[in-house]
């Protein structure tokens, strides 16, 4: 982040008070080494490295340096503060050289910062698992590395989509990969013999091997990037398309199942998030701002297979891999009792145990379906899916915090005042209901077609949204406006800059020290990116007028409209604050609204606008991953593109089979649990949005219409904050981030709550406040790791626990696993919470048929 606006602090004019060459002979003796560790925020080695460079530094040298950090990083949340204070004293206070020993000291610990960054990323969280030195020579692009990663990344797809439709779901995580990437990537290094060589083309005479030698980092690295590609999404997108068309409990298309239409519509979704990607590498990828916190624990894993050195931290003389090992063990059986033996452990909602059916204390205290006023809420690490409380920033889990308890009040008061309906129904539920209390039946309002009936309509019901999920959609309109006012505001001078260099196509230079790295490898030129992109483009156009979609194309271009304007700044929020804003309530709105009475025009105008844009944010953290990790950049460009197009396809067979191989799919009472409750949601939108169209939901007269205004709220919300910062740099408010906040309103509401959020916050506040503060080395040599071990830990305790709960029909009944069905937080007498009023003695609310 740049100082954008901020009070310029120069020092170009002033002469220093006392002889330079002096202060630098007695450099040493001028810099605490502990106080400069807490300062940076770095360990006593990278000091101790940093420190004879920083002893050649003349003033002049120093003081361009420093004036360079505090114009880009003056308003960086994430840079050390006490860096920041240092340097603008250093430039700002006149009086700093009237004591000519403390202004000594100062150049010097200046200095030391200084040589540091330079050679340093300037970010702790960074430095703690990316190297800032580069080997060239290490094997990345081998026959090894490829054949792995395929089938990697191939068997993600099959798993992750086979599952997707199941509740409760079962999603394989990048770290799986990972895990098994390394012992298949050592065996076939020791055993597999190098019997044959293929010529590489246009190479100069190199070969892949079949077996090159010991298996890399980089190798690991590349097969990691190859499964992400699949393992990120849990699932073909398109997938739930196909589904809704063919299923006749849906719409009962059955030409959907023609491979040409998947194959097309598919990766022309999949493709463009990456040609979109690769554009936007001088915005998302190249800025050292851009940290991509979601990065750090897979790299962590990666160094702690590879490069450790094992150095002590604090005491603590295990090596990373056996730390990891040992953390992962425990989650693998603890995980056992939240999860299957003794669910309370996980739904800890203790207070309304006291009184089960207490309606107005499950509504504010329950964690299912209450808001989740509860100090205590859970004692499982997977509760804590929302926001991982170690990898994202503290900052960002504050203000996420902050935002999941602004929106109690607000919902708390609309529910008991009945605002719009809403006591009628449960507080949390986040389905659509008809005015008898009851999930809304879009079957009552549509032709044999699927189009809409205006007067079945009008005979049935309009549809309402529980007082959460009304402030869910308040929330999202506000964050979308937001997302752009808070990009111009604080980011736009990156943002001129990237354009500056893709008009100039120059590289990745730069003064970061992974910029510098990476230069030793060729680039992979924007016009590949383009070709990609005028593929997809091409695959779309086919996929949609070939076939009788009965849709207009410009619902392709308009999706690509949106999502190129928001996958800046959406990119830049994601890489900064680990918070990435979706585009699908957006979607839903504007689809609906430019396609009336049309739903597969408003569903493929959601995928182009919100797939799309997801993609292209995921594949700029791939690129950056790759970018930390010095992967060549056209190794990266083919890894990815070939294992896009190849998990497509496993993904387009896996729903096909799906579609006509699982018996009842999608049936609330399949007997293996493919009950689609995703796939539910998303036709219950369609028909909502697609055919209903926000036009009678949010329209002028409409019910909703007041909500309209958290647009223009939105808007201006990020202004006065940012005013302020600007007037008041070094200022406390820096760390408020007005979109991480109202994204914290979106997560904690419906059809989650605070309760989701405040296991992170004691979590967040333990490891990134009080351990990285206390205990730097080790967090910086096992933090990372402890929360991969632990992801990792239950997405292999979930597998075993689904095959044993499979075959042993659930575990025996008790009150451990029976308590959280209770009373209303358990679900009510309908499923859905207990509502504040009941529904009058004449079977449903105002308007009813005809009033409306």
């Amino acid at each position: 982040m740049s100082a954008i606006d901020a009070p310029v602090l120069h020092e170009r004019d002033r002469t220093p008070s006392i002889d330079d060459e002096k202060k630098e002979d007695v450099f040493a003796a001028d810099v605490d080494l502990a106080v400069a560790e807490g300062d940076l925020e770095a360990v006593e080695e990278d000091i101790r490295a940093a420190q004879a460079d920083a002893e050649k530094l003349t003033y002049e040298d120093a003081r361009l340096l420093v004036q360079e950090i505090v114009d880009e990083y003056q308003l960086d949340p994430n840079f050390p503060p006490h860096v920041m204070e240092s340097a603008v004293r250093f430039l700002q206070d006149p009086t700093l050289k009237d004591d000519a020993a403390q202004y000594r000291k100062v150049f010097a610990e200046i200095k030391l910062a200084a040589s540091f960054l330079r050679d340093n990323s300037p970010y702790p969280e960074v430095r703690a698992v990316v190297s800032n030195t580069d080997d060239p020579s290490i094997a990345v692009s081998t026959l090894r590395s490829w054949i792995i990663g395929l089938i990697l990344a191939c068997g993600g797809a099959a798993c992750n989509q086979f599952f997707s439709p199941r509740q409760p779901g079962i999603f394989l995580s990048v770290y799986t990969a990972q895990v098994l990437a390394y012992p298949l990537g050592t065996l076939w290094a020791r055993f597999v013999p190098n019997w044959f060589s293929l010529p590489i083309p246009f190479s100069g005479g190199k070969r892949l091997n079949l077996n090159p030698g010991p298996f890399t980092q980089k190798e690991h690295m590349l097969i990691t990037v190859m499964a992400n590609v699949s393992y990120s999404s849990g699932g073909l997108y398109t997938g739930d398309i196909y589904i809704i068309q063919k299923l006749p409990r849906f719409f009962n298309q059955a030409w959907a199942t023609n491979f040409g239409y998947q194959a097309t519509t598919s990766l022309s979704v999949q493709l463009l998030g990456y040609g979109i990607a690769g554009i936007t590498r001088r915005f998302l990828v190249y800025p050292a701002s851009c940290i991509w916190p979601a990065n750090l624990g897979t790299i962590a894993l990666n160094r702690a297979f590879h490069r450790d050195s094992n150095v002590p931290a604090n005491g603590w003389k295990i090596s990373r891999l056996g730390f990891f090992a040992w953390a992962f063990l425990g989650m693998f059986l603890y995980f056992w009792f939240p999860n299957m033996i003794f669910p309370a452990l996980s739904v800890f909602s203790w207070m309304t145990w006291i009184s089960p059916n207490n309606v107005n204390l499950a509504a504010i205290c329950g964690t299912q379906l209450g808001l989740g006023v509860n100090p205590f809420p859970t004692l499982d690490w997977n509760w804590m899916f929302l926001s991982d409380p170690i990898i994202t920033p503290l900052f960002s889990n504050m203000n996420q915090y902050i935002g999941a308890w602004m929106v109690v009040p607000i919902t708390a008061a609309i529910w008991f005042s009945n605002s719009f309906n809403t006591g009628y129904l449960g507080i949390t539920s986040n389905r659509v209901f008809d005015n008898t209390g009851q999930p809304y039946n879009v079957s009552l309002i549509v032709t044999a077609e699927g189009l809409f009936n205006e007067t079945a309509f009008k005979e049935y019901s309009p549809a309402y949204l529980g007082a959460s999920n009304l402030v869910v959609y308040i929330m999202f309109f506000a964050l979308y406006t937001a997302t752009i006012s808070y990009a111009f505001l604080y980011h736009r001078h990156e943002i001129a800059r990237g354009f500056r260099s893709l008009a100039h196509r120059e590289g990745n230079e730069g003064k970061d020290i992974h910029n510098r790295l990476m230069q030793a490898y060729p680039e992979a030129p924007e016009w590949w990116y383009l070709i990609i992109l005028l593929i997809a483009i091409a695959l779309g156009l086919i996929g949609l007028l070939a076939y009788p979609t009965n849709t207009n194309v410009s619902s392709l271009f308009f999706g690509i409209a949106v999502s190129v304007i928001f996958v800046v700044p959406v990119g830049i929020i994601t890489a900064v604050a680990n918070t990435q804003v979706t585009l699908n309530v957006l979607a839903e709105f504007v689809g609906g609204a430019a396609y009336p009475g049309n739903y597969l025009a408003m569903l493929f105008f959601k995928t182009y606008g919100v797939i799309t844009c997801s993609q292209a944010v995921s594949f700029a953290s791939d690129l950056k991953l790759g970018h930390y990790t010095k992967i060549p950049p056209r190794v990266m460009f083919a890894a990815q593109t070939v294992a896009t197009v190849a998990s497509t396809f496993v993904s387009i067979a896996i729903v096909n089979w799906q579609m006509t191989g699982v018996q009842d799919l999608c049936a609330v009472d399949q007997p293996e649990k493919f009950t689609c409750p995703g796939i539910n949601t998303f036709f219950t939108a369609a028909v909502l949005w697609g055919t209903i169209g926000p036009k009678r939901i949010f329209g002028i007269g409409a019910l909703y219409n007041p909500v309209l205004y958290a647009f223009l709220v939105g808007l201006l919300l990020p202004l006065p904050v940012y005013f302020y910062v600007r007037r008041n740099p070094r200022s406390w408010a820096r760390y408020i981030h007005v979109p991480a906040i109202i994204y914290g309103g979106v997560s904690g509401g419906s059809p989650y709550n605070l309760s989701y959020y405040t296991p992170i916050i004691y979590t967040a506040l333990f490891f990134n406040f009080y351990v990285r503060r206390r205990y730097l080395a080790w967090w910086s040599k096992y933090a990372y790791i402890l929360t991969t071990a632990f992801s990792v830990g239950i997405a292999i305790s979930a597998i075993f626990q689904f095959i044993v709960d499979d075959q042993s029909n659930g575990f025996p009944a008790w009150w451990g696993n029976t308590v959280t069905g209770d009373g209303c937080d358990g679900g009510g007498p309908d499923g859905f919470g207990c509502p504040h009023l009941a529904i009058p003695a004449e079977g449903f609310f105002h308007p009813g048929p005809g009033e409306f």
